[in-house]
């Protein structure tokens, strides 16, 4: 049935989008082809209230439905995929957590820099052995007079050169599989902690994506987050929000494209009329309009279910699954659109068509989505 946004909803589209186009889009190209993170954009994310837009009030938040927050994740992306994961690892999977299952002491000592943008979040859960087999992963956090020793290496770590504050997934028993791994909040700069270059990656280069090394690096007990043996819980919660969030980050990228694309159309004349005559053009054009609508609807239901309290996993999994290739295929249309330009960086659509793949891989494989999908309908 159609999805209809309050008015509440639609106003925080608006100036989203009037600020995304106006502060995000100028910087967009600079920082891809710089490799550099949006560090400049921070501190203006953190005054229209966007970083705090997963943190109540009480801890220094704007706190709103989910689904505002991604309407406002969908509208950076369309102007800037990179910012968009930044935002969505930070409020989606760091503050989240933190909020869900820190003490009332960490919430004070963490989310309210979070929301002013003082402290930027990332979460460690990937490693050299331990990709999509996350209960595979061999770091360690041994009890020693009463501090955890944290020892391993993490690969792969959105915000990892400039983040403050890092939810490190470790085993803290023998136990196997998923059953030993805890969660801890671990500060930028603690010692044994050794943060590695920037990977050099095909899109979303403005990302900071790092792996991060921990050598004898000594924590308080305190900086447990939640219950031990409870870590892949809270990495599997948090991933189920932040699935939505990649599916409203690649729902963003394929709306740049389409909307660049439906314009040049228009104005990019060939064989005496504008191309946007010409029935081939007007077929990929309609074609992508389909899927961006089809996406809106997967990923707004998802967001719902989880405003409304309801499970939302499998929703979840279904918006990124779908919006991930569906941001590739907009994408891939939109550069047919311009043509031989549009593979340059004359436009953006050569930077989105980059930006889209990883859609399809972080935050879950489309292959993993499948497993979740299925194991919901055949349980």
């Amino acid at each position: 049935m159609p999805f209809h946004l309050t008015d509440e909803q639609e106003l925080v589209r608006t100036s989203v989008r009037e600020f995304a186009d106006a502060e995000i889009a100028p910087l967009a190209a600079t920082l891809d082809r710089e490799h550099r993170p949006p560090l400049e954009s921070i501190p203006k994310l953190a005054d229209m209230g966007i970083l705090g837009m997963t943190i109540p009030e009480q801890y220094g938040g704007s706190v709103s439905d989910y689904l505002s927050f991604i309407v406002a994740l969908e509208e950076i992306s369309r102007a800037c995929a990179s910012t968009g994961v930044m935002v969505e690892v930070h409020a989606s999977l760091v503050s989240t957590s933190i909020l869900h299952f820190g003490t009332e002491e960490q919430r004070q000592k963490y989310l309210p820099d979070m929301a002013a943008g003082k402290k930027i979040g990332a979460f460690c859960l990937t490693e050299p052995g331990a990709g999509s087999d996350a209960g595979a992963l061999a770091s360690t956090a041994t009890k020693e007079d009463g501090h955890y020793v944290i020892n391993g290496q993490k690969i792969f770590i959105t915000n990892g050169s400039f983040a403050e504050v890092f939810i490190v997934m470790a085993r803290t028993s023998d136990q196997p599989g998923t059953r030993g791994i805890s969660a801890f909040l671990v500060d930028r700069g603690t010692p044994g902690m050794q943060i590695g270059e920037p990977e050099v990656k095909m899109g979303i280069r403005g990302s900071s994506t790092t792996p991060i090394l921990f050598d004898q690096v000594r924590i308080p007990e305190s900086a447990l987050l939640g219950e031990e043996g409870h870590g892949f819980k809270i990495a599997m919660k948090g991933l189920d929000g932040g699935r939505t969030g990649i599916a409203a980050q690649a729902l963003g990228i394929a709306q740049g494209a389409f909307d660049q694309a439906r314009v040049y159309a228009m104005e990019r004349v060939q064989f005496g009329q504008p191309i946007a005559k010409l029935q081939a053009i007007q077929w990929m054009i309609a074609d992508m309009s389909v899927d961006l609508e089809a996406g809106r609807a997967l990923v707004y239901q998802a967001a719902d279910l989880e405003d409304r309290g309801q499970p939302f996993a499998d929703a979840a999994a279904k918006a990124k699954l779908f919006c991930g290739p569906m941001a590739t295929r907009v994408t891939h249309a939109a550069m047919q659109v311009f043509g031989g330009i549009g593979y340059t960086d004359a436009y953006p659509v050569e930077r989105m068509y980059r930006d889209a793949r990883i859609t399809e891989i972080y935050e879950g494989t489309n292959e993993i989505q499948r497993l979740v999908i299925a194991r919901s309908l055949l349980r």
